[in-house]
């Protein structure tokens, strides 16, 4: 069943200004005016919208979706012309955007495929690039559709949802542990971006909006060549990653599955394709695991074989980068390696640089890292500090003309105070303040 509660409807006759903007503040309000707002509270006649299109080619949501693709910055697609280029045209640019897809003449450009280091496994993870062009047209079309089908979706659904995150689904699983739901259905859908059906998905979103050329332009970016090296084809299945719309999608796709677990009295978090089922029983994790089989299996998707299991919260699981173990939980060992891999290739031996510019690009990536994982045991910590102050020490050592990494008398040569007055972030005085903080 789902518990998400609708912002209650406001009838025209008693609307006060800003009442449902202030509701709707995540809303791109070029795309909707309160009048839509209205309507999308109260409910369409027949749940379906029609008539989007013009919505979409605004000039007013087109400036805003590039404003939007200009902020989130990114690498230019199969044509090489960068964020930065398309801003010395962006009024040209944004005048034959908004006449192509009013007169149906607009047609995506391929998709350039990347390949990107998959954590813990041998095999790249392939990203899709569009071309700035094409990511302000999906940014203006999600502008549209988002909050058409964000009314609805389950509330324990929390990836890429304006207003929710990786620490409120954290938050939830952590509440669902302490409450005794410590039988744990811990799920991995096999390539589950790559895997959508096509057809399938877009008969979902008939079922709230037929606006015909919105559908095909829906289609049409689903349909995207992929330019992988000097090869272009087309898929048949599955949203590109890294597109804008994609992640909308994937939800739209999966919102099916929420509602039917919530449904059958399941405790589920998702976060995009990454979901877990917390229980109170074995029996009772083993009848969510058949439910998951089926539904997916009828959605045309996969289970991970190895991945999916039933495990009891003792044991240990993994979830957005933190491992689970009983009440506690810190950084999965994916999570340390990333962080260590990262600051590796920010501390070799022979970097000639000034020790104080090192540290400031050190802390960049310590503060980033620490602002997700604060909230894990405390000892991870301190581990951590000691490590990476044992890499700038083998620089030291290395500028001292001495071999090997930093060990031994290095540690009074360059004590832990000598950083922290060099400025170095310190994970454990981080996690002190937190914790002072909290108890205010």
């Amino acid at each position: 069943m789902n518990t998400e509660k609708t912002p209650a409807a406001v009838p025209e006759t008693t609307k006060q200004a800003g009442t449902i903007q202030d509701r709707w503040s995540w809303v791109e309000p070029e795309a909707w005016s309160e009048r839509m707002l209205t309507a999308l509270e109260q409910g369409v006649k027949g749940g379906v919208w029609f008539s989007l299109m013009d919505k979409v080619y605004s000039e007013g949501n087109l400036d805003a979706a590039w404003v939007q693709v200009c902020k989130n910055r990114g690498a230019p697609g199969v044509d090489h012309v960068t964020v930065d280029d398309y801003r010395e045209h962006n009024f040209a640019h944004r005048q034959r955007l908004h006449d192509e897809l009013r007169q149906g003449t607009y047609i995506p450009q391929a998709i350039r495929r990347h390949w990107i280091p998959k954590p813990g496994s041998t095999e790249p993870r392939p990203l899709g690039i569009p071309t700035v062009r094409d990511r302000v047209v999906q940014t203006a079309l999600r502008n549209v559709l988002e909050p058409i089908f964000e009314r609805d979706f389950a509330p324990h659904s929390y990836g890429f949802r304006p207003q929710r995150g990786c620490k409120d689904a954290l938050r939830r699983v952590q509440e669902l542990l302490k409450s005794g739901y410590v039988y744990v259905v811990d799920a991995d859908l096999k390539s589950y971006f790559d895997s959508i059906p096509q057809e399938r998905l877009l008969t979902l979103i008939r079922r709230k909006m037929v606006d015909s050329r919105v559908l095909a332009l829906l289609q049409a970016f689903l349909c995207q060549g992929v330019m992988d090296g000097l090869k272009t084809w087309t898929p048949e299945q599955g949203t590109p990653q890294g597109a804008v719309i994609s992640p909308l999608l994937a939800n739209i796709y999966l919102d099916p599955l929420d509602h039917h677990m919530a449904d059958q009295g399941y405790a589920m978090v998702r976060y995009a394709d990454d979901f877990v089922i917390m229980c109170r029983s074995a029996a009772e994790a083993e009848r969510a695991m058949q439910e998951v089989r089926a539904w997916v299996a009828e959605a045309g998707l996969t289970l991970h074989p190895t991945k999916t299991r039933v495990v009891h919260a003792a044991q240990g699981f993994d979830f957005l980068g933190y491992h689970f173990r009983g009440l506690q939980h810190w950084p999965r060992k994916k999570s340390l390696d990333k962080l260590k891999d990262t600051i590796r290739t920010k501390t070799p031996r022979k970097n000639g640089q000034a020790l104080v510019v090192i540290i400031a690009d050190v802390n960049k990536t310590l503060r980033g890292w620490f602002g997700y994982f604060r909230h894990s045991l405390k000892t991870t910590f301190g581990r951590l500090d000691k490590w990476v102050r044992m890499r700038l020490r083998s620089i030291l050592r290395k500028r001292a003309g001495r071999s090997g990494r930093g060990r031994g008398t290095d540690h009074h040569r360059w004590p832990n105070r000598y950083f922290a007055d060099q400025g170095l972030y310190s994970l454990v005085t981080a996690h002190v303040k937190v914790c002072q903080s909290s108890l205010r």
